[in-house]
């Protein structure tokens, strides 16, 4: 546990506090789930009333048209639940094809698979939580009513999804995204209010009914008829049929801690794979060439088989086994050289988005993430509800013969990944970076500043990140060391310098000192983060 006394803290502070916590992109989410813990309620409490009060304060990521991941510690062990949704069962490759298309847009209703987000809510409260949903849900539901004033980086995202949904998003369908996200014209200004009353009686009837009405009553009626106006393929029965899954989380111990990550159909075991392989070398230097030469290329050999073989797990050719087995994690390994190579997959042994971390004085603790996808999500807003729906449907391929082909009722390759690190069957703590491809990243190199480099949560959080973007291209914060940069360009990587760190994740981290109970937290300066604690 070196982490908890390394004097190096970066710019700013970790955050110590002893009865509860609770990290995420926005202050005010933070302040809400802070608020539950507070009044009796307990850390799935506060997650969810967080998670709530997101799809109010940061909808530019998130909504209640969504999915939802998440890992719960109770109780001294570790549950995953994959809230994340279906294609609807009349849509397939050949359906698009009659309708001309030869790829999946990323805007419109095509796009569209069955949402997760109020279903995840409601179980995980049926399940661990102490309050009625109507008490939890209440301080997004205020929110929603009474408005709140934009904060300065979701300005920024927000006036930008405008300007872009202003050029790309033609068509009656999309009008109510712009009623309901730009009420006057155009996109509200930071510090400006912005209030959604549909939004509030959404929150009100999904917590009255502990989410029933969103998926078999009022709130799935006014879905599918929107949906059935403009010719989507979402139908009553697939909304209907939808359930959230408890699953087994996966992980691997890396240099004797326990790094676990939800299953397929989430990305996460690219976050495993890469960290295994790079268990096989001795990194002690964070500053090092060496060290990010081969963060980076393990990662990339990661990416290029989890890109090949992650889709739902019915249809997975190769399990999480075979490829984290020791034979094949080995021989991946052995391709890290001196030189940047070009990832390619190999051949396994046959066989937007916001996050939020939340702990309470008892024990329990959470890592949740929910998403729309590209930010507001497909672009469609179901009128007199607030609710924006997602596009994970982009994701899915329209080659027959890929992995994660479009099928009907399949979950496609999912991005939104949160992580937990325990160590001798103890709780470390929640973690999570939202962003896209950037979140396997992001796992890997907060959990190696943890695990290797010993930074406090906070410390681990602000180091300068690096992305791999395609084959030998290299993304890497302004603030990253230019003397290693350049020795990375010396080995072939495509360094680039990115100017704006809107890309590089946005994470929040929450651990336990496990002899004292004391909760350290870290969290984002790349977003308006906050810790709520007491």
């Amino acid at each position: 546990m070196d982490y908890l006394h390394n004097p190096y803290t970066s710019n700013r502070l970790a955050t110590f506090a002893r009865n509860g916590m609770v990290a995420t992109s926005q202050p005010l989410a933070a302040q809400a789930g802070l608020d539950i813990l507070k009044r009796g309620g307990n850390a799935i409490d506060a997650a969810i009333a967080t998670a709530a009060c997101l799809t109010v304060v940061e909808p530019t990521s998130n909504g209640i048209g969504g999915d939802a991941f998440a890992l719960v510690w109770v109780n001294g062990q570790l549950h995953g639940l994959n809230a994340s949704g279906t294609a609807p069962k009349n849509i397939s490759i050949e359906a698009l094809k009659e309708r001309g298309y030869e790829s999946i847009p990323k805007y419109g209703l095509i796009p569209v698979t069955v949402p997760g987000v109020p279903a995840a809510w409601a179980e995980l409260s049926k399940r661990f939580g102490k309050l009625p949903l109507t008490d939890v849900l209440q301080p997004a539901i205020e929110y929603a009513q009474n408005g709140f004033p934009l904060s300065p980086i979701l300005g920024k995202y927000w006036k930008g999804a405008y300007n872009n949904y202003k050029k790309n998003l033609i068509g009656e369908e999309f009008a109510s995204w712009f009623e309901t996200y730009a009420p006057n014209g155009r996109p509200p200004e930071i510090g400006e209010l912005w209030r959604s009353e549909d939004h509030a009686r959404t929150l009100q009837s999904i917590a009255e009914t502990n989410a029933e009405s969103f998926y078999r009553g009022e709130l799935a009626d006014k879905i599918i008829s929107y949906i059935e106006q403009y010719d989507g393929f979402l139908s009553a029965e697939d909304l209907a049929n939808y359930k959230p899954e408890w699953v087994e989380p996966i992980s691997v111990n890396y240099r004797g801690y326990d790094v676990w990550e939800i299953p397929p159909n989430g990305q996460g075991l690219v976050a495993l794979m890469a960290l295994k392989m790079l268990d096989g070398f001795e990194l002690t230097e964070k500053e090092s060439v060496e060290t990010y030469h081969k963060q980076i290329e393990a990662m990339k050999l990661a990416f290029a088989d989890g890109k090949t073989y992650i889709t739902d797990p019915k249809e997975m050719s190769r399990s999480v086994e075979q490829l984290m087995s020791e034979k094949y994690m080995n021989e991946r390994r052995s391709l890290i050289g001196n030189e940047a190579l070009m990832p390619e997959p190999g051949t396994p042994p046959s066989g937007g988005t916001v996050y939020l971390a939340t702990a309470d004085e008892e024990g329990n603790m959470v890592s949740f993430i929910q998403s729309n996808y590209f930010g507001f999500g497909s672009g469609n807003v179901v009128p007199g509800t607030g609710i924006g729906l997602q596009n994970r449907g982009f994701d899915f391929s329209m080659d027959p013969t890929h992995e994660n082909a479009l099928r009907p009722g399949k979950k496609p390759f999912h991005t939104i990944i949160p992580g937990f690190l325990t160590k001798n069957g103890e709780a470390v703590g929640p973690f999570g970076v939202m962003g896209g491809f950037m979140q396997p990243q992001g796992h890997v190199q907060v959990v190696m500043n943890t695990v290797d480099f010993h930074l406090n949560p906070q410390a681990a959080l602000d180091a300068p990140r690096w992305q791999w973007v395609e084959g030998k291209k290299i993304h890497v914060e302004h603030s990253f060391p230019q003397h290693i940069a350049q020795a990375l360009s010396r080995k072939g990587h495509d360094i680039q310098v990115a100017l704006d760190s809107g890309g590089f994740g946005r994470g929040q981290m929450i651990w336990r000192n496990p002899n004292t109970g004391v909760l350290i937290g870290g969290t984002e300066h790349r977003t308006d983060g906050a810790i709520a604690a007491y």
